[in-house]
Parts: C-alpha cells; sequence; structure tokens
C-alpha cells in the first residue's frame, strides 16, 4: 500500500481510485502493480508449501515455529489485501451504486468470497491448533491464483462457456454407467452375489471401468460379462476423450478471442485506422506478425531503412533521437510514417525490457490500401495530423521524407 503523502488521508478519494488501480489494473512489467502481484504470488506459495511441509511431523517438530511464522504473515497480508479492495473498490463497480453497495456487491462476488476465504478459515483452524483443518484449508489460498493468472482465468472462462456441453457429457456418462451396470448385474449376479447383486454394487465395477482405472478388486468372470467389460472400456476412452477435446477447444478459443481483442483495440486507437469498419480492421489484423525483442536489443538504428509499423503488446521501448529520448509501453505504436514514406530511420529504437511487438510491413500496408481505396485517401490527412505528434518517430521521420524529395535533399 502506498505511503500518505503530506495533506492526504485515508479518506481521500484520489488516493482510493489510486489503490484501486494498483490492486486491479497496475499489472503492466515492471510497475508497482506487478511487484505486488508477484509479492502475493509468492506469498500464497510460501504458505501452500508451509502448510504441507507442516504436515509430517518431523519437519514440524524441527521447523515449527518459522513455518508458523509463514502462515501467520500470509494470513495478515491475505487480511490486507483483502481490506484494501474492500475499501478501494467504493465507486469502481460496473453498476452506478453507493459506496456500501460496491463493497457488499465485491464482498458477495466470486473473487471477493475467495479473498475472504483465503484467510478466516485458515486463522480460525491456526487458532485452534487443528492441523487437519489447516490441511482442508490449503486449497483456499490457491485459489487466489486465478485473479493474477490470465491462463486460469481463460480456463475457467473456457468452462463456463461450454458447461452444457460439459453437462451433456455427465449425462451420458451417467446413463453409460447405469447401462453397464444393469447388464452386469443381469449377468453376474448369480455368480458373484457379493460383488454383482445388487445394481449400486455393478456401479462401482462400471465406474471404475470407465473411468479405464480397472483396481481388478471386482472383475466379471463369465464369457458373456467381458464381452460387455470390452465394450465397456472402449465406450470409457471415449468418454475421457470427449470433455477433454471440448475443454481444449474451448480454452484455444478463449486465448484466440483475448488476443483478438487486445489486437483490436490497439489497432482501434490508431489514428490511421479509427474510421475504418469491423471487416477492415479484421484485415489488418491478419497482416500482423508477432515478434519478441529481449531488454537491451536494438529494434532499428538510426539510418537504418524503414520499412514496417510496430504495436507494443507488452513491455517497452526507448526511442534516442538527435534532441531527445522517448519511451513508449504498452498500447502505443510507432513506425507508421515509414508505411507511406519509406524513409530512413531518424532515432535509434531499444528494448529497455522484454518486449513483445506486433509488426506490419511496409508492402503488406500498400496492398491493403491499394484494396481499400477509402484508407489510400485517409493516409495523407492522418499523416499532416502526425506532424504535431512528437510521441514517437513520426515528426522526424516525415520531416526527413520531406526534405528527401526536394531537389538536391
Amino acid at each position: 500500500m502506498p505511503a500518505l503523502g503530506p495533506g492526504e488521508s485515508v479518506r481521500d478519494p484520489d488516493l482510493r481510485d489510486r489503490l484501486y488501480e494498483l490492486l486491479e489494473h497496475d499489472h503492466l512489467p515492471s510497475t508497482h502493480g506487478s511487484r505486488l502481484v508477484q509479492l502475493i504470488v509468492l506469498v500464497i506459495t510460501l504458505d501452500v508449501l508451509a502448510v504441507v511441509l507442516a504436515s509430517d511431523p518431523d519437519i514440524a517438530a524441527a521447523f515449527g515455529l518459522p513455518l508458523r511464522a509463514i502462515k501467520v504473515g500470509a494470513l495478515i497480508v491475505f487480511a490486507a489485501e483483502y481490506v484494501a479492495r474492500l475499501w478501494s473498490v467504493a465507486g469502481h463497480m460496473p453498476r452506478r451504486q453507493s459506496p456500501r453497495q460496491d463493497r457488499v456487491a465485491y464482498a458477495l462476488s466470486a473473487l471477493g468470497l475467495v479473498d475472504l476465504l483465503s484467510f478466516v478459515p485458515a486463522a480460525i483452524a491456526l487458532a485452534l491448533g487443528d492441523r487437519t483443518l489447516e490441511a482442508l484449508c490449503i486449497v483456499l489460498p490457491f485459489l487466489k491464483l486465478v485473479r493474477y493468472s490470465p491462463a486460469l482465468r481463460s480456463l475457467l472462462s473456457a468452462v463456463q462457456a461450454e458447461r452444457r456441453t460439459l453437462i451433456g457429457c455427465l449425462v451420458i456418462l451417467a446413463g453409460a454407467v447405469l447401462l453397464f451396470a444393469s447388464l452386469l448385474y443381469a449377468v453376474e449376479h448369480d455368480v458373484q452375489p457379493d460383488k454383482f447383486g445388487t445394481i449400486p454394487h455393478a456401479m462401482w465395477w462400471a465406474i471404475v471401468t470407465l473411468g479405464t482405472v480397472g483396481y481388478g478388486d471386482v472383475v466379471p468372470v463369465t464369457a458373456l460379462g467381458r464381452v460387455i467389460t470390452v465394450f465397456a472400456i472402449i465406450w470409457g476412452f471415449a468418454m475421457i476423450a470427449l470433455p477433454v477435446a471440448i475443454i481444449s477447444t474451448a480454452f484455444a478459443e478463449e486465448i484466440k478471442r483475448r488476443d483478438f481483442v487486445v489486437t483490436w483495440g490497439m489497432l482501434a486507437k490508431v489514428p490511421l485506422f479509427a474510421h475504418l469498419n469491423a471487416s477492415e480492421i479484421a484485415d489488418i489484423m491478419r497482416l500482423l506478425r508477432a515478434r519478441t525483442i529481449e531488454s537491451g536489443e536494438v529494434l532499428v538504428r538510426r539510418g537504418d531503412a524503414a520499412s514496417s509499423m510496430y504495436f507494443i503488446t507488452a513491455g517497452e521501448v526507448e526511442i534516442e533521437l538527435p534532441t531527445q529520448c522517448v519511451r513508449l509501453a504498452d498500447g502505443t505504436f510507432f513506425g507508421e510514417i515509414a508505411l507511406l514514406h519509406r524513409t530512413k530511420r531518424s532515432g535509434t529504437v531499444k528494448a529497455t525490457r522484454k518486449t513483445r511487438l506486433l509488426v506490419l510491413d511496409a508492402q503488406d500496408f500498400h496492398a491493403l490500401i491499394a484494396r481499400m481505396p477509402a484508407l489510400a485517401a485517409h493516409v495523407t490527412t492522418i499523416a499532416k495530423a502526425r506532424m504535431a505528434d512528437s510521441g514517437d518517430l513520426a515528426l522526424a521521420e516525415l520531416s526527413q521524407a520531406e526534405h528527401d524529395d526536394q531537389p538536391g535533399g
């Protein structure tokens, strides 16, 4: 939590807004928000590890005090985070409500309940000294990783999107268990009354067989029973593959959708593309290629032939111009004037940390505007407007292009 400055108090709305941004949105690399996330993830990891190690009597006897200190410290961190979120969420919920209603809405939300349950049950277990209860609560702090892991959020979204299909799979599986259990009951109940004497008893065999576990504690002994078992095993393979395929496909689509939204949002902010419709922006997205550069790596040098424009999806670059240095971070772009004039670079671009880029080559862009007369007509206007923008290389590059166009330039 940031320290209070002169004249600030915990009732300062600006402080509350800054705290909300820190907790919820400021997760870009090398920011205070990202460091806070790393700290909380580290605390979750240490807390879970401490509970796991404390379940071993020998380790608990040797390192009981440090392990208890880790668990107490984790509870304090989780409680402080919950209180900070509960206080700062006022005015930031989707619906326009009073601060009290916003806080109640957060407290009753799925993530709010996870934040609360991450420390309350564990605190009770720790106070009672009940290691069994502590072990049962171990998964609750782990669930907090959902908030900080885009992959886990995407997986949960995929499961949510395919919930009806997955429920259908469960219904089919339940029907298969009932069918094969009934068949084996009819065939084997006289031969093995202790194992197949009732349909519920036979259902244990059906569940184990369809799950392809095959404990071997219950097996048919008749020829017909074994034939039925073969079909049950084959059906079990199909039932395992079906939900896995559904979830993996939905997960891949969710990742694509998330990347599409990020890329779309970036392109829609570019002045050259702001007037385009959805299908035209989609055409541009198909021409983009991804590139990653490491910290300190030079992307382009001053004097290089400029042939591409770049979109920063994550990271930061520094542009060394003759008179100044400019830093550009996530969501910004540069080099678009090169697509119009193919000039030499007027500055050197270097990554200040690991940076992911989307690259649009000049050749692809010119092929694009050849198909879009409206975009071609719009280019000249936007180029003039970019003359006043000092946020990237546009001004220097356009000036260089105009100089090169002059006789003897």
